[in-house]
């Protein structure tokens, strides 16, 4: 384990980290008393588990009623009289739910709408996530309160949370988490939102490993190759590139470090990366095999039957593959399930090992793709790779990856320790040990912006049937101009201000009250995108920054326009935006008597 230093804090505190799961979810806490040494714990028991204390994790399911009444949730869904009941009551199931959150930039064409069941009527994806949540919430109170005494009492207002999310969740995902916190009453206002941490599975899961695993015995013995670095790359020749792949079930997250380890401090050195490709589409396309296989069978095609053997694949078949050149088995009903012609006898289907290694196949190649991508953007070489997450757990795709990383003088590494733990308790570690002292930017940031018309500039004379009138002066302006902010691949501290001046005009003191600037995000291929017009597919409207500029506006005095002989009104002022923490952050600046001021700004996503 890392070294810690005991808790300096004035007061008491409780760390509650959420692990919101395509599969399976869990909680993680700690508990922060002054001149005590944190110790990150699990919350190991939940209703109606098998494994009472065994398992840190529920599986992501819940039942609602046709009123869209909450009725069973996690290991409770999976009880027999509830699954009987659900059926003569006919609830709704879902699963895989949080796929229908998922970013719409990531590609998708593989999953199809009977993929994911259907929300309940009237629900939405953000009101079934705070349902979840609730739930979450009230069992890690219950398992705190029952095995730490007066504890809870002491802190339940003193409460730090901290969720992780996919590396390709943006702040429009961002924003549904914290609109989905209120609504499961774990915060009670707007106000308490600072009391709520978001961060990336990938750095969550680089904590868990850092945590548990550097300071291991396994560790110490994983070569650490710094051969290849040149004695001039300053600072850089003890340090260790590492990727951390966070294979979950829906999502495949990798995240590149630099790991310094005397002192001991990480540095992300390329784009964070995430593929829809977890192991939940390893399952689904076995479903696909499964209908095709058994199409012919009048008995072994029904959809109850294929979904009964898609389940226990899920659960045990994906699991043990580990030699294509051997026989896999869905175990799935008694001795007198019998049909040769179907390779189906004493209650279990055949599959050969090559069969169901090919369903591995996309989600492996997308790891490798996504890895290439990051190795080719790291600023140091890539020797060491961190395996966690649950689908970690299938030793066919460790081996495969191993295969593949090997012959590149890369040490893969599954650490010993229960690699599903690995976002929870690294969320945990993220708050108390807050390792990442700065982030890569993961597409390039700017604003639109209108510039006076050039006619010696061909891009203008190229663009002169846009001109503009501007109101109040009568000058040309030219629109569509994209300004960069921050552009893809670098790296940002946390403290680092990243900030861009702009001039506003209006026709009255009124409408100098506020200020609006939408933040224009380019995923193309252009290394400093000029125009909107040029790439239009590339450019988003990532958010828009809404600033309270009523303290500027007091400052301000009428200009007159030569032209139209009518008043305007015309400031200055800076758009700050801070890249470098785990959400983004925003101000708007300008002089007063040559003394900067600062007001602090919104940021709203669009949904």
């Amino acid at each position: 384990m890392l070294p810690r230093e005991s808790y300096e804090g004035p007061t008491r505190k409780l760390v509650l980290a959420f692990d919101v799961g395509t599969t399976f979810s869990g909680v993680s806490y700690c508990m922060l008393d002054p001149g005590e040494v944190p110790v990150i714990r699990g919350v190991a028991r939940y209703p109606a588990q098998e494994h009472v204390g065994g398992d840190s994790k529920i599986p992501s399911i819940l039942y609602y009623d046709l009123q869209g009444n909450v009725r069973a949730v996690g290991a409770e869904a999976l009880q027999e009289h509830i699954i009987e009941q659900a059926e003569v009551e006919e609830w709704v199931k879902l699963a895989w739910w949080k796929l229908h959150l998922r970013a719409k930039h990531l590609a998708s064409s593989h999953i199809r709408d009977g993929d994911i069941e259907p929300l309940p009527q009237g629900k939405s994806a953000v009101e079934v996530l705070a349902d979840f949540m609730r739930y979450l919430f009230q069992c890690a109170r219950t398992y705190i309160q029952e095995s730490h005494l007066d504890f809870w009492r002491s802190i339940k207002n003193s409460i730090e949370f901290v969720f992780t999310h996919p590396n390709g969740w943006e702040g429009q995902q961002q924003q549904q988490i914290r609109r989905a916190i209120e609504l499961a009453g774990l915060i009670s206002s707007k106000e308490e939102q600072s009391h709520v941490h978001l961060l990336t599975e990938g750095e969550a899961s680089l904590h868990f490993c850092v945590t548990n695993v550097i300071a291991s015995d396994r560790f110490s013995q994983t070569p650490i190759d710094v051969s290849s670095y040149s004695d001039d790359e300053e600072d850089q020749s003890d340090n260790q590139g590492v990727v951390v792949i966070d294979a979950g079930g829906g999502t495949i997250d990798l995240s590149a470090y630099s790991i310094k380890l005397s002192p001991t401090s990480f540095e992300e050195i390329a784009p964070a990366e995430c593929c829809l490709q977890g192991s939940v589409f390893v399952t689904s396309r076995a479903r696909t095999l499964l209908q095709k296989k058994l199409s012919g069978s009048e008995h072994y095609s029904n959809p109850k039957i294929i979904a009964q053997m898609a389940e226990i694949f899920d659960n045990s078949t994906k699991l043990r593959l580990r030699k294509p050149d051997e026989p896999s088995y869905i175990r799935f009903g008694t001795i007198c399930d019998k049909n040769p012609k179907y390779n189906i006898r004493s209650g279990q289907l055949k599959l050969a090992g090559q069969e169901v290694a090919h369903l591995f196949e996309p989600s492996i190649e997308a790891i490798i793709e996504a890895f290439e991508q990051q190795r080719r953007a790291a600023s140091i070489p890539i020797n060491l790779v961190w395996l966690v997450g649950g689908f970690a757990a299938s030793d066919w795709l460790f081996v495969r990856l191993q295969g593949y990383f090997l012959p590149l003088g890369i040490s893969l590494c599954r650490p010993d320790a229960h690699a599903n733990k690995a976002a929870a308790d690294g969320a945990v570690s993220f708050y108390i040990d807050h390792l990442v002292s700065s982030r890569v930017a993961r597409v390039t940031y700017g604003v639109e912006y209108r510039t006076r018309y050039n006619f010696l500039d061909p891009e203008h004379l190229a663009r002169q049937h846009k001109c503009v009138i501007g109101s109040g002066n009568g000058k040309k302006y030219l629109y569509e101009r994209f300004k960069s902010i921050l552009l893809k691949g670098t790296q940002v501290s946390e403290q680092r201000e990243f900030r861009k001046p702009f001039t506003a005009t209006r026709k009255s003191l009124a409408a100098c009250k506020s200020h609006s600037t939408d933040i224009i995000c380019y995923k193309g291929a252009l290394q400093e995108p000029r125009w909107l017009d040029t790439e239009p597919s590339s450019f988003t409207t990532l958010c828009t920054i809404h600033a309270d500029l009523q303290e500027l506006s007091r400052t301000l005095r009428p200009k007159r326009s030569a032209s139209y002989q009518s008043e305007y009104y015309e400031f200055d002022f800076d758009v700050i935006i801070l890249f470098g923490h785990t959400e983004l952050k925003a101000q708007i600046s300008w002089k007063e008597k040559g003394v900067e001021m600062r007001s602090s700004a919104s940021i709203i996503y669009d949904e």
